[in-house]
């Protein structure tokens, strides 16, 4: 439990920092009312690539698991680990896509 509160804590920052430094250059630069699109874009990047790589992380080890314990169905669990990912990947996308929106809102 301690070292899941620690990796927690730890991506927290390493999503925060990200966040604060981009909203304070980005409020220099475009003035003090837009540093709240800055901050979101900066969380919306972070926070949909935290959580899709927990994600990628979890399909590719449950499936080198079930690859490992049944080598037989290999070929039948390829196509819903790919699409999974697929999937997983276009959050991440859409994220970048909303922090983009916001960034460029001014």
């Amino acid at each position: 439990m301690r070292n899941l509160a620690k990796i927690f804590f730890m991506s927290l920052v390493g999503v925060m920092l990200p966040a604060v430094a981009m909203a304070q250059e980005h409020g220099a630069a475009g003035g003090d009312s837009t540093w709240g699109y800055a901050l979101g874009a900066g969380l919306a990047i972070g926070l949909a690539a935290l959580g899709c790589g927990i994600g990628q992380g979890l399909t590719a080890g449950n499936t080198t698991a079930g690859i490992a314990r049944n080598p037989g169905a290999a070929g039948s669990m390829n196509t819903p680990f790919i699409l999974g990912m697929v999937l997983i990947e276009s959050i991440a996308i859409y994220g970048l896509l909303i922090g983009l929106l916001l960034v460029f809102k001014f």
